[in-house]
């Protein structure tokens, strides 16, 4: 099974994971997944976190591979990330947010690069524009399920 690792701006890791562990927690299997987090301070050195995160990796790496979330790219945490990256070995994501984390759960036992695939793709589909599905009822509604074609009425005056 993939480890996933998830590094960004603090606190959003560790909220990140807390908020998967509630989504889930009627299911132990996804509950129970491996994922950590690294927290990344604003004044974090990049060599020290380098190394934190390096050490990490290793630690939680079972040998099916590592994915690496992380928010931002520039910024210290997804710079960090980058380094971490080895071709078949730690996959780096940038752009986590929720849905993405929990395509990622959902799809654990996939092989590194398929759940690279599914984890992006359930980060892209979770980033929807409510507005106009929600205006008038307050709730977002998935759209609706395309209705069976009906008969072309008769024309007028002809039987």
């Amino acid at each position: 099974m993939v480890t996933i690792v998830i590094i960004a701006h603090r606190p959003l890791a560790s909220a990140l994971i807390e908020a998967a562990r509630h989504v889930y927690s009627r299911d132990p299997c996804a509950s129970s997944r491996q994922m950590v987090g690294m927290d990344v301070a604003p004044d974090a050195d990049i060599g020290s976190a380098v190394a934190q995160a390096a050490q990490l990796v290793r630690e939680v790496n079972r040998g099916e591979g590592v994915m690496v979330l992380t928010d931002v790219i520039g910024a210290t945490p997804g710079n960090v990330a980058a380094r971490m990256a080895d071709p078949g070995r730690v996959a780096v994501v940038s752009g986590v947010n929720l849905p993405m984390l929990l395509r990622a759960l959902c799809y654990g036992d996939l092989k590194l690069p398929e759940l690279v695939a599914k984890t992006v793709a359930g980060g892209v589909n979770g980033v929807q524009d409510m507005t106009a599905d929600s205006a008038n009822s307050g709730v977002f509604a998935a759209p609706a399920a395309p209705t069976a074609p009906t008969a072309p009425a008769a024309a007028p005056g002809k039987r």
